[in-house]
């Protein structure tokens, strides 16, 4: 009994439990003990993901668009040929050509760029969007794989001392001091155990399976071991949180440009109905004509200037226009009104579940999992002294094995339900604190 005791004492040491405490954060080129970090992971999803990578192209697309849309007209050059020539009073008209050019109106391509503009930056908002997206999913993965990997080390440990527990009760077994239902229920725990194992070991393969669509690798590729990072306090409250948002989120912030858009349309649909110029050339050939007495300049050659302007006297679509542009703006303001409010009600839900997985880490760690650690040898040490029964032995170590798993649970919620806040603040809202005591990730990856 007295090895029992120790292995347990031993196994509750390597755990470890007791005030958080957080490591020093990591630079994206730290790859100590080839563990891998979780910025790294960021780092190589940001440059091979595929829909980071769609989206950048779109945003240069739009960049590109500026160019084509604040450009003049290409110039249109026209020529004819007269099978039978025009006769004119200098003489027959062979051909002739004209070079002409639009003109906008005035101010007509520089509105035009405005709406451009806008939609440039809307784009690469959404490609921000996007890219936080992406990072909120790899800190999901990588949360849900450590902690997979965590329960693993938990029920591999916990496997190691109910074995002993059960050797030490067929033992007892033997001197008629344990019943054969306490054996059961040792037996039965030990089948818990395996199953979770297993069942941990199929979770790990899935995970690793959706991480590396992430990184934009095979499916099958192996993911190392996975380093621990600290702990995050959120350094702003539930009030802060809703003004950075709309400050910041990038859905927000989308809004805006589309009313910055919409008001550039308008100013644009009055000048669409303004006319447009026309500029040209043009130059005739003349032939020699076929009469007796020729005059003076037969045969010289037409140039001529060529001028004209375009005449808007469809006022219904003209008036459509600036119909349709302001309730484009109308429509983007109520959107934006709209969007805040949802957004104000998602940061109120993950936040709440942040704070009740952080108030759960707090008390598994410091409350239940030492008084479970407790019962477990206050069982050892009744069941030695024959106070109790081999199965509240077995019960206790089952207890520890739950809040052990409960807190591991705690921890990686923590971290997916801060990736989860973050894209809707629109920025990071964490800092890893140092408080004294041991490290709260002791004995993790």
């Amino acid at each position: 009994m007295k090895g029992c005791k120790w292995l347990i004492r031993a196994f509750i040491l390597v755990l470890g439990w007791g005030p958080m405490t957080y490591l020093p954060a990591e630079t994206l080129d730290t790859q100590s003990d080839d563990k891998v970090t979780l910025e790294a992971l960021i780092r190589y999803a940001y440059e091979k993901n595929p829909s980071i990578q769609t989206a950048r192209h779109a945003w240069r697309a739009t960049l590109e668009n500026y160019r084509v849309v604040t450009g003049y007209p290409d110039p249109q050059l026209n020529a004819f040929y007269y099978p039978n020539p025009i006769e004119t009073r200098l003489g027959p008209q062979d051909w002739n050509v004209s070079l002409s050019q639009r003109i906008p109106f005035p101010g007509k391509l520089s509105k035009a760029g405005e709406v451009v503009e806008s939609e440039a930056r809307i784009a690469h908002l959404k490609l921000d969007k996007i890219a936080r997206e992406v990072v909120k999913s790899v800190k999901e993965s990588y949360y849900e794989l450590r902690y997979i990997r965590k329960a693993k080390r938990i029920a591999d440990e916990n496997l190691k001392l109910l074995q002993h527990l059960r050797k030490v009760g067929e033992t007892a077994y033997a001197r008629d001091r344990a019943a054969l239902l306490d054996m059961v229920k040792a037996q039965s725990q030990l089948g818990q155990i395996r199953y979770d194992r297993v069942l941990l070991g199929d979770l790990e393969e899935v995970e690793m399976t959706r991480l590396n669509t992430l990184l934009n690798r095979s499916p099958g590729v192996r993911i190392g071991p996975l380093r621990s990072t600290p702990i995050q306090r959120i350094r702003y409250n539930l009030k802060q949180l809703y003004e950075m948002a709309e400050k910041n989120q990038e859905d927000i912030l989308v809004t805006e440009r589309q009313i910055d858009k919409a008001e550039a349309k308008v100013d644009l649909a009055h000048l669409e109905n303004r006319p447009d110029f026309n500029v040209g050339l043009f130059y005739g050939s003349i032939g020699k004509p076929d009469i007796p007495q020729q005059p003076r300049d037969a045969g010289r050659n037409a140039l001529g200037i060529q001028v004209g302007v375009t005449i808007p006297i469809w006022f219904g679509k003209n008036r459509g226009r600036v119909e349709r542009a302001f309730a484009e703006r109308k429509m983007a303001r109520e959107e934006k009104e709209a969007l805040v409010s949802q957004v104000q009600g998602r940061i109120r839900s993950i936040f709440f579940r942040l704070e009740n997985a952080k108030r759960l880490i707090s008390l598994y760690q410091n409350d239940l999992l030492p008084q479970a650690a407790k019962a477990m040898e206050i069982a050892e040490t009744w069941f030695r002294e024959s106070h109790s029964t081999f199965s509240d032995f077995i019960e206790a170590q089952a207890v520890w094995y739950n809040f052990q798993l409960a807190l591991a649970r705690a921890r990686a919620d923590y971290g997916k339900y801060l990736a989860r806040l973050e894209p809707l603040i629109g920025q990071s809202i964490a800092a890893p604190e140092k408080p004294p005591g041991r490290n709260m990730e002791k004995g993790e990856e």
